[in-house]
């Protein structure tokens, strides 16, 4: 099973959420773990994984927010803390508007 941190940052916008904001992300977060746990290392489409342009080594995961704006979290790779298994460090979540900061 995968590990993870937040930063504060991470954590103020979290509580920022709606509880649907915080419920689709939850869903989108079981995917993803999924598919870290995946051994050709690749995430499905539907997650929109990519690299936020500007800030190397720091990456986007994109959910479907229903009517609203979509759900945008920003994340990068850690240090393992056990050997063979991926750590994340989740830094922010909310909307686009997050991007400027990642």
């Amino acid at each position: 099973m995968p590990t993870y941190e937040t930063m504060t940052r991470f954590d103020n916008d979290l509580r920022r959420l709606t509880p649907e904001q915080r419920r689709r992300f939850r869903r989108a977060v079981s995917a993803f773990v999924h598919d870290l746990r995946d051994a050709d290392g690749r995430f499905r489409a539907g997650l929109r994984v990519k690299q936020v342009s500007g800030f190397p080594g720091i990456y986007e995961l994109t959910w479907s927010a229903g009517t609203g704006p979509a759900g945008r979290a920003t994340w990068q790779y850690g240090t393992s803390c056990r050997p063979g298994t991926p750590h994340v460090i989740w830094r922010r979540i909310g909307t686009h508007d997050i991007l400027t900061g990642p």
